[in-house]
């Protein structure tokens, strides 16, 4: 089983969601950024390295949410979301084709990762946005 981290990054009530480029595994899909935890790496340190990694943003991570296991055609992945504020403003995409900061409410607007739809789903479940 792949395990990955995904950070829900908040900004005046708004998330960052980001679009997976064309050249990657399920391309043009939207996605709560984040990427694999390394053999012996803590996962909420994972999630903040792979934040400044893929998009220049330091993170504070807030809590971690609940994890979520999906079944692709070829594997398994175990996604561990992370609730995260953003720490300065600089945002760089390096491998992302496009990068929104959306409400809760328009989530359901994007065409979404399969593994993602549960975490949008916890998300608009959650009281923060009242």
């Amino acid at each position: 089983m792949l395990i990955v981290t995904c950070a829900i990054i908040i900004r005046e009530s708004n998330v960052l969601i980001c679009q997976r480029s064309s050249t990657m595994n399920l391309p043009l899909k939207w996605e709560f950024p984040g990427g694999k935890v390394e053999p012996g790496e803590d996962d909420a340190a994972t999630i903040v390295r792979e934040i400044k990694e893929e998009l220049h943003l330091d993170i504070e991570v807030v809590r971690r949410l609940k994890p979520m296991e999906h079944d692709y055609p070829t594997f398994r992945i175990r996604l561990i979301p992370f609730i995260a504020n953003m720490v300065g403003d600089a945002l760089l995409l390096e491998e992302h084709a496009d990068a929104k900061w959306v409400t809760v409410g328009e989530l359901d607007q994007y065409d979404w990762a399969p593994a993602d739809v549960p975490i949008v789903e916890q998300l608009k479940a959650m009281d923060m946005w009242n």
